[in-house]
């Protein structure tokens, strides 16, 4: 899968109680008047994207997601969670490989997320706040399971980063194309998404809402 563009340097941005983005409304503001995606604001409405504030959990409900639809990640993510109890290194580490495949994942997936529970000391503990989307992308692709996609996803769904767009994600070319249907590579779509910095992110939250209307949640 091709991989975002990852700019230079991104400025921390700081969150509001709740992990809401601070930058929502401004994006709200910038994206509404877009030709493009003003229409698609305007149907589904003002209501975005938000961060558990837990990143291993986010982290596994991403790896149970990579390449499947978005009803049946979750199928699979009540089973997993009903077994797990809660979605913690130490309940995964509690738990055996073979029983989380149990739930419906797939061997390597179920594999990931047991290396992630062993690894989490080293995973989890970094200094986020000083660190630019890049870094942060480094730091996690050194881990089993963890591409480019899901950095990028984790990126948006648990740090809040304004402008991450993910050419890896076919939701992301299709939700585009539905926009343009001229554009039909991902380089194509990657221009296009240009017209949406510097955010991005709440452009991906609205091209996905065009395939599904249930909202994507990691």
């Amino acid at each position: 899968m091709g991989e975002a563009r990852v700019e230079n340097p991104t400025p921390v941005h700081r969150f509001m109680p709740g992990r809401v983005p601070m930058w929502w409304a401004d994006a709200l503001v910038a994206l509404s008047e877009d030709a493009l995606l003003g229409p698609v604001i305007e149907r589904y409405g003002e209501d975005g994207i938000t961060s558990r504030d837990d990143l291993f959990q986010t982290l596994i409900r991403s790896i149970v997601g990579q390449q499947i639809s978005v009803t049946a990640a979750d199928a699979i993510w009540g089973r997993l969670l009903d077994h797990l109890g809660e979605a913690s290194p130490d309940a995964v580490l509690s738990t055996t490989q073979e029983a989380i495949a149990a739930c419906g994942l797939t061997r390597p997936k179920a594999s990931y997320i047991v290396g992630l529970a062993q690894q989490a000391d080293r995973l989890l503990d970094q200094p986020w706040d000083t660190m630019d989307d890049a870094a942060i992308q480094r730091h996690l692709v050194q881990f089993r399971g963890i591409g480019p996609w899901t950095a990028e996803m984790m990126l948006m769904f648990h740090f809040l980063r304004p402008d991450v767009f993910s050419l890896g994600d076919i939701g992301l070319i299709r939700g585009t194309q539905r926009l343009v249907p001229e554009a039909v590579t991902k380089e194509a779509v990657g221009e296009i998404a240009e017209r949406w910095r510097p955010y991005r992110t709440a452009a991906a939250w609205y091209l996905w809402r065009i395939l599904d209307p249930v909202p994507v949640e990691y």
